[in-house]
């Protein structure tokens, strides 16, 4: 019988899609207040390869990255993306002059090592069931110095920005685990 260990601590992110500056100001804010302190934020880019969130959100999206220094367990995922749709329904009351729908969409996730997963409320082949109607999307393969897609890579994930940015989270998420283990070991 093998021996059921803990899992190992992954670096949070948090993906947000927003047509506003003052929008991206007031979702760092919060999510600051909510998850702590950011390391890394990545650049804002174009998020024009979908028309999926005009409807609700307006015309010239933009999307940007917030990687978080406390380390999480990874079955705080669910509770997370919970969190995130609370903000995101509380967030109209922040601007009821711009008349959107959904002024904000904002996407957690966690890097490990290996990959970078991202949570949804959609069900897919190849999308693990977590709990609470929160399915777990593997978005990335990481390595040393190479970010792999796959076949359901979301579109804007192929951006060579984004996968910067997630190399980038990388490098400091390996950082704080050696220094994780150096403080564990005797």
């Amino acid at each position: 019988m093998s021996e059921i260990k803990t899992f190992t601590p992954v670096k949070l992110i948090c993906g947000v899609i927003f047509s506003e500056k003052v929008i991206r100001e007031k979702a760092r804010d919060i999510l600051l207040e909510k998850f702590g302190q950011i390391d890394l934020q990545s650049d804002a880019f174009p998020f024009n390869f979908s028309h999926y969130y005009e409807q609700e959100m307006g015309q010239n999206l933009k999307r940007y990255f917030l990687s978080f220094q406390s380390l999480i367990a990874p079955e705080q995922l669910p509770a997370l993306k919970h969190q995130t749709n609370q903000i995101e329904k509380d967030f109209k009351l922040f601007f009821p002059g711009l008349n959107l729908i959904r002024p904000v969409n904002l996407d957690p996730g966690y890097l490990k090592a290996s990959a970078l997963i991202m949570a949804t409320t959609k069900d897919f082949a190849h999308r693990i069931p977590l709990s609470g109607g929160i399915y777990a999307h593997l978005e990335l393969l990481l390595s040393k110095d190479k970010v792999r897609t796959l076949d359901w890579t979301y579109p804007d994930f192929y951006q060579p920005g984004y996968q910067q940015f997630f190399l980038a989270v990388r490098k400091i998420y390996l950082d704080q685990l050696r220094k994780l283990r150096a403080e564990r070991t005797p």
